[in-house]
């Protein structure tokens, strides 16, 4: 497994369902052990804060283990909406 931002997207994408997904590789050199994510699933609704992230780091749990630092924002996609109105 070689991870990329494009590659946790993808997975993101995939097994949460999502409709859509933001992955910056923030690591200085791009070398891939720091990542900032942007997750909007329907999975999302009714949960709270600490539950969605839970749905996030279970979905990379194997990729977390070589990531040294993961920033995530998860949002249902009312609020997607919403803010992309601001």
């Amino acid at each position: 497994m070689e991870l990329s931002a494009e590659y946790l997207r993808e997975k993101l994408q995939r097994d949460l369902e999502a409709e859509h997904v933001e992955v910056e590789d923030t690591t200085p050199n791009r070398c891939a052990s720091s990542f900032r994510v942007l997750v909007v699933s329907a999975k999302f609704e009714g949960k709270p804060l600490l539950q969605r992230h839970r749905l996030v780091n279970t979905c990379l749990a194997e990729e977390l283990l070589h990531i040294h630092a993961f920033e995530q924002k998860t949002l249902t996609p009312e609020q997607w909406a919403r803010e992309r109105q601001k």
